[in-house]
């Protein structure tokens, strides 16, 4: 295929998360035109390249990634800097999510040089598509620690966001990153979990927490990508009783305007009506 002129710079190229054809013909270009390319994996870049009839011919194709991006980014930056178009590809949908090419883009950039994206795929937006969980706004957490006790203190941070949720997940940790979802969030939480997004054998469970869990329980075998795309917290109705009572538990602990501004923040209440409560507590 033929490609004009690819401007002078870094140009960041979403690719397939599934589907080959789930690329741009803008992305299509610039990866024909590119004077040079950086990819996560060379391998998947090239079978890419083989499938949309793009010729590598004499331009350099370089691996960029956690482990040798430090040794590599000078040789791109040079690149760049003697006038090149770079295009940078991740193994799969849109870099510098989750991706190795953060320090790449902050790099160039520190250096003055042009960066540009060439938008596409993307798990994240996918799985939000067909999640069914509510869009309007999200919170995208990446990946959650392997351990147990650290993959609960990293989802307590994200507690008390009024929004819905996405992780990536691998089919290895499901079961126990479900598990310590509800130990967190508690069993009735709604949740989406969705695996091989656009590929043949695409799936999406939902359900609450506890009723997804089930379905991956039953299974015999969990396979591909996964996005968990968690609801937002259901608000409560809180009563004058939880009120008082997390005000004579804080008042324990804390001066009064202390324990107010914290059961206020933990209940979502205006802050002036939660001290003037505290105060009677206090006296009494």
């Amino acid at each position: 295929m033929g490609a004009g002129k690819i401007a002078a710079g870094l140009h960041i190229v979403a690719t397939p998360i599934g589907a080959a054809r789930d690329i741009t013909l803008r992305s299509l270009d610039i990866l024909a035109g590119a004077d040079m390319l950086a990819a996560e994996d060379t391998r998947n870049t090239r079978r890419l390249m083989d499938i949309h009839g793009i010729k590598l011919g004499d331009r350099r194709l370089v691996a960029y990634h956690d482990h040798n991006g430090a040794k590599v980014r000078p040789h791109i930056i040079e690149a760049l800097q003697g006038g090149a178009s770079v295009a940078y590809v991740s193994d799969a949908g849109t870099p510098m999510v989750a991706d190795p090419g953060f320090d790449l883009s902050r790099a160039v950039i520190a250096e003055g040089l042009p960066v540009f994206a060439a938008p596409g795929a993307s798990a994240v937006l996918a799985a939000l598509c067909v999640s069914g969980q509510p869009t309007d706004r999200f919170f995208f957490a990446g990946f959650a620690p392997n351990k147990s006790s650290a993959r609960k203190r990293f989802l307590m941070e994200f507690e008390a966001v009024p929004s819905t949720l996405v992780f990536y997940e691998s089919p290895k940790r499901i079961l126990a990153s479900l598990r310590d979802m509800i130990a967190v969030y508690g069993a009735e939480r709604a949740v989406s979990v969705c695996r091989e997004l656009t590929k043949k054998f695409e799936e999406v469970l939902r359900g609450s927490l506890q009723e997804v869990l089930e379905q991956v329980e039953a299974k015999e075998s969990i396979k591909g990508e996964i996005v968990v795309v968690l609801g937002p917290p259901v608000e409560k109705e809180v009563s004058e009783e939880d009120i008082d009572a997390a005000l004579v538990a804080a008042l324990k602990k804390m001066r009064v305007k202390d324990a107010a501004g914290d059961v206020a923040a933990k209940f979502n209440l205006p802050r002036k009506e939660v001290y003037a409560r505290a105060l009677d507590l206090d006296k009494s």
